[in-house]
């Protein structure tokens, strides 16, 4: 009798032509991402990213759990010199280089990797009864995939320190409030509006819109005039492009632009 293949741990489908949804598919466990979880999510990002008619990426969990965690069973097996060889690193790093727009839908709980995932975003939308965390403390460990150092940045120091050493959660209104997340709607109206919101994006121009996300992301890194340097040279870029061409002749004509990525 032949063993069954594994389930797998995300569930890829399109919404529309030019939005790739990745759903995470664990939900006996509230979708706790574990190795397979993560090489998963960073295999799909890696053709996201070559492939043309992609212009947006949305990841989801379910009504419970965007993801309530790292897989505790998987992580309890390695020691010191494992975990920090772990191949989990390669793919946090993979989901953080990944150049067009990714956005997160959060239902239920995004505790711990969880919460690390949705700060990989580039936007997150959240429903009201989402409730977000780095509970890591509880278990006698931290956050290992970025929780101290993007928390931090996004909430700024009193919160982000509240919430890495009480291991208390948030609301969503408090996430919200605190920028963590961008937007508050009904638990129900999640996944519908952060799609609609990655389908506008989507309707912009390709090449605009990737320099853009890099110049913001670069501003974390960079000083305020090797910044402003940066900016000025992709605006400069767009001069040249087919998209700007374009998006100024729509603008005349008074019709709607359509962009190519050129």
């Amino acid at each position: 009798m032949s063993a069954q293949p594994e389930p797998e741990d995300i569930l890829v489908a399109r919404h529309g032509p030019h939005v790739l949804h990745l759903c995470l598919n664990r939900p006996a466990l509230r979708n706790a991402l574990r190795n397979q979880s993560l090489r998963e999510i960073a295999g799909e990002l890696a053709r996201a990213e070559s492939d043309d008619s992609v212009r947006a990426v949305v990841i989801s969990g379910n009504e419970q759990a965007f993801a309530a965690g790292a897989d505790l069973n998987e992580m309890i097996q390695k020691d010191a010199i494992a975990t920090q060889l772990d191949v989990r690193t390669q793919y946090w790093r993979a989901i953080s280089r990944f150049p067009k727009p990714l956005l997160a839908a959060v239902n239920g709980y995004a505790l711990g990797a969880g919460c690390e995932l949705l700060m990989h975003a580039d936007i997150a939308i959240a429903g009201r009864g989402a409730r977000i965390g780095q509970p890591e403390i509880n278990v006698g460990t931290l956050p290992g995939a970025g929780g101290t150092q993007r928390l931090i940045r996004t909430v700024g120091k009193p919160l982000a320190m509240k919430m890495v050493l009480s291991g208390e959660f948030i609301a969503a209104e408090e996430a919200l409030r605190a920028g963590l997340v961008a937007e508050v709607v009904d638990d129900a109206d999640t996944l519908g509006r952060t799609l609609a919101l990655a389908t506008t994006i989507a309707q912009k121009s390709p090449l605009a819109v990737r320099l853009a996300k890099e110049a913001m992301l670069q501003s974390f890194e960079l000083g305020l005039e090797a910044g402003l340097l940066l900016e000025r040279k992709s605006f400069s870029l767009m001069a040249a492009s087919a998209d700007r061409q374009e998006g100024i002749a729509a603008f005349q004509q008074k019709r709607a632009a359509v962009f190519s990525g050129h």
